[in-house]
């Protein structure tokens, strides 16, 4: 599939759109320059709900401008990997993974934090249409000495509309969330979608000899690493104490090969859907489901996975649970900008 300029001019290719539009919004703080960037009404996705229109992505990213100003060590953060896919001749998808390392003062004490976040972003003929962001609001609160349930206290959780709550595409490989898509390196991402299903939804853990390195990384949520297929099933178990039935559905996903970020990756866009009727490990359990927006990245060398980059939000995780049991924060008491979080 052929990708015209038109789709990331002025710049290389994508890789070069992603990351110079990156640095002119967020390190030379030209905020402006999202009116450019993004449709009116776009659509973007995040961990408290969707949010529709551009108006709320500019004051979300002027306030994070502010608040990290405020801080005596900020840093802007730095791509550390794009993983890009044409959509049509005219449009690609990217998923862009954000690494920052910057000290910030919290209660008085300054704290070294690291954080990955993701962004999954649809560019049609050089402009935004829809975009799905993961943060790691749990590492945020670990490295900060924060308590990640009175934090999601005072959140509120928005609900998802659009995309988001249609009916999970039926063939991946074919076509996702946005739209259809070249069939590159099918059998590498027939290893990603057999592991999803396989071993996330089935639970089958004595597959993950067949589809990955005895040597696997896998960085997960509150910025943690764990090794080998043992470190592996431990953490992909975790989330099943308090949500026993969940199941992984995939919303997308993309490849790209390129030497700068170690060859091929596999992105894969997805949504954790279960009732809260395991442990209560946050707070009494309700029933009722939870809808989980996360990223994948993975590396794929020789048809076997050697790393996976997963981020989702514990936080807001908890902020949506407290919304359904009645006892989350009112939109009165916060802010009401969920792209802000």
């Amino acid at each position: 599939m052929a990708l015209e300029p038109v789709a990331y001019q002025p710049y290389r290719d994508p890789d070069d759109f992603i990351r110079e539009v990156t640095d002119r919004i967020w390190v030379d703080r030209d905020v402006d320059h999202i009116v450019d960037n993004y449709e009116p009404d776009s659509v973007v996705h995040v961990a408290l709900g969707t949010i529709t229109g551009r108006d709320e992505v500019i004051t979300g990213s002027t306030m994070r401008m502010a608040a990290s100003a405020l801080q005596p060590g900020s840093m802007p953060g730095q791509a550390a990997d794009v993983v890009w896919e044409a959509r049509g001749g005219d449009a690609f998808l990217s998923s862009h993974l954000v690494f920052r390392a910057e000290d910030q003062l919290h209660a008085g004490r300054l704290c070294h934090v690291e954080l990955h976040s993701v962004a999954n972003c649809l560019y049609r003929r050089g402009r935004m249409v829809e975009e799905w962001i993961a943060r790691d609001g749990l590492a945020r609160a670990l490295q900060t000495g924060q308590d990640p349930d009175e934090l999601a206290r005072g959140l509120v959780f928005r609900g998802y509309s659009g995309s988001w709550v249609e009916r999970a595409p039926a063939d991946p490989l074919a076509e996702g969330d946005s739209g259809p898509r070249p069939d590159d390196y099918r059998a590498e991402c027939q290893v990603v979608l057999e592991l999803v299903e396989e071993v996330w939804n089935k639970r089958n853990f004595a597959r993950l000899k067949d589809l990955m390195v005895r040597d696997v990384f896998l960085h997960s949520s509150g910025g943690r690493t764990y090794i080998r297929p043992k470190g592996y099933q431990d953490e992909t178990l975790r989330p099943l104490l308090a949500f026993p039935s969940g199941r992984f559905e995939v919303r997308d996903l993309q490849t790209n090969y390129a030497i700068r970020y170690a060859g091929l990756r596999i992105s894969v866009l997805w949504k954790f859907v279960a009732p809260y009727d395991g442990q209560p490990l946050y707070g009494p359990t309700t029933n009722q489901p939870v809808d989980l927006l996360g990223v994948s990245q993975f590396l794929v060398q020789e048809g076997k996975i050697v790393r996976e980059r997963r981020i989702y939000d514990e936080v807001a995780l908890r902020a949506q649970i407290n919304a359904a049991r009645g006892d989350g924060a009112e939109p009165s008491d916060v802010t009401p900008n969920i792209y802000f979080f």
